[in-house]
């Protein structure tokens, strides 16, 4: 019951954060769009992972990193290029891509502070402009299992009760700002932060 309400509140997160993409970046068929953070797993029957590549109205100008074998999201998503790649270390040229896209990522790059802000500035350097979510550490509530207050305790409790094989290490507002090498936006929505630079 915990999972199928944690499912459809993560699809309508993820709904608005795409209809924020579009609105304030404004793509349009011609943009390039990198997504870094896509998984090996279908989307739909409870899943969003990889609603982007799901929902994006022009998905043959998408490349999804992902840090595994991509076969079954390159089965699922044919149209977009998908490349395997550590996000802190992408493959990638220079402002190669237009707009640069990674949902709740961010949080479980490991690594620390400082693998966070590889990951953030590889993002920033092979895209023009980025938008960047993760869920936000001053909401109460964990959002992958809705448990409250569970992200707050210190590191070694927080990962013996959380589901999750790699880290989670969730940030607040000034601590996304601080991983970015230029100035950015953050929109706070309550649940989820939310990064678009350069501001």
């Amino acid at each position: 019951m915990l999972r199928r309400v944690a499912s459809r509140v993560s699809m309508r997160s993820r709904e608005r954060k795409l209809q924020l993409f579009l609105d304030l970046l404004q793509p349009g068929p011609e943009t390039t769009v990198l997504d870094v953070g896509v998984t090996d797993a279908p989307f739909g029957a409870g899943s969003t992972d990889n609603f982007f590549e799901a929902l994006y109205p022009w998905p043959e100008q998408v490349t999804g990193v992902g840090r595994t074998e991509l076969d079954r999201f390159a089965a699922a998503f044919p149209q977009v290029r998908a490349v395997r790649a550590d996000g802190r270390d992408l493959p990638f040229a220079n402002a190669e891509f237009d707009l640069g896209f990674s949902n709740a990522v961010v949080e479980h790059v490991a690594g620390g502070r400082e693998g966070q802000r590889q990951f953030v500035h590889e993002l920033c350097r092979v895209a023009q402009r980025v938008f960047v979510t993760t869920p936000n550490r001053r909401f109460p509530l964990e959002v992958h299992t809705l448990l409250p207050f569970v992200h707050w305790l210190p590191k070694g409790p927080r990962e013996r009760l959380l589901p999750f094989d790699d880290v989670l290490d969730p940030l607040a507002a000034k601590d996304l700002a601080a991983l970015f090498p230029y100035r950015v936006r953050v929109i706070n929505t309550g649940m989820t932060l939310i990064a678009i630079g350069p501001e």
